[in-house]
């Protein structure tokens, strides 16, 4: 299997259209069977690339994963990561802001829940939301408390978006490395996963009748992500969008390039000093008495 990361990515400074890009492509394995044999291995390598990571001690990973309901985020998080040790991993969902959180900015609740070194952290939707959810229901800025000074309309997405890039450019400057995917998916595909949800009894208590009222504002949803993908995908943290509609494809893709960006790092295990290993045969010989 081979999976050119820069076939999905964005790139920084050309247009950008939600619509040309496809939510399926050809899938990347010849059965179930070989599906789970690749995901196996990309979660094997990714688990030696996350102990390499805490023990080099010196980058951290985060990982942004946006898109609409029932776009797969939850299984491809659980899949990808399912080796990784869970003391080196963390992943936060960021769901309606709570009281405390509206009277902060609205990258404070996501910055308190940044990776420390030699960690993953993953975001499960993230302040990407600001400029989403936020921007196709206005009410919501509304009640956020924001002077009204501060402007409205389009200046208000263009400052949010220039306060993202800014801070995701500090985080690579600082040793994070961001990688933001955007999971494709058709409107058909979401259709069809949702009368799945509402059949099956582990899944039924996913849905809700808002589902199927955020449909409704579905082209405002893609207008939303394609200027938000335009603007804050740049050369240090660029947008992969994901053909959503086959999960299996998804996975595989979103695990291989999470694998390319940290053998990118050229991580290396700490050297041992001649000071330490003195260390360590002093006490091989006390454990040899």
């Amino acid at each position: 299997m081979k999976i050119d990361p820069k076939a999905f990515r964005v790139t920084h400074g050309r247009k950008f259209r939600i619509g040309q890009w496809p939510t399926r492509i050809p899938p990347l394995y010849r059965s179930e069977k070989q599906y789970r044999e690749l995901l196996d291995v990309g979660v094997s390598n990714l688990s030696a690339l996350q102990r390499l990571l805490y023990a080099s001690n010196r980058y951290s990973l985060l990982l942004i994963f946006q898109g609409m309901d029932a776009a797969g985020k939850d299984g491809a998080i659980s899949h990808v990561l399912t080796g990784v040790n869970p003391q080196g991993c963390e992943v936060h969902s960021f769901q309606r802001p709570s009281a405390e959180e509206l009277q902060h900015d609205f990258l404070w609740r996501t910055t308190c829940r940044l990776p420390a070194r030699g960690r993953i952290g993953v975001f499960n939707r993230s302040y990407y939301e600001e400029v989403l959810i936020v921007r196709v229901h206005p009410e919501i800025l509304r009640g956020e408390g924001r002077p009204d000074r501060l402007g409205n309309g389009k200046s208000i997405w263009k400052g949010r978006y220039r306060s993202i890039v800014n801070l995701e450019k500090h985080l690579h400057r600082s040793g994070t490395r961001v990688i933001k995917f955007f999971l494709h998916l058709s409107k058909d595909e979401q259709r069809k996963r949702f009368l799945q949800r509402i059949d099956a009894p582990e899944k039924n208590w996913k849905f809700s009748e808002a589902d199927t009222t955020e449909r409704k504002f579905w082209d405002r949803y893609m207008e939303a992500y394609e200027d938000c993908l335009r603007a804050t995908s740049t050369r240090t943290a660029p947008w992969h969008v994901v053909p959503a509609d086959d999960k299996y494809n998804a996975r595989l893709i979103i695990s291989q390039i999470v694998i390319r960006t940290l053998q990118e790092l050229r991580m290396n295990y700490p050297k041992m000093s001649r000071e330490r290993r003195n260390e360590l045969q002093v006490l091989r010989r006390k454990l040899a008495r």
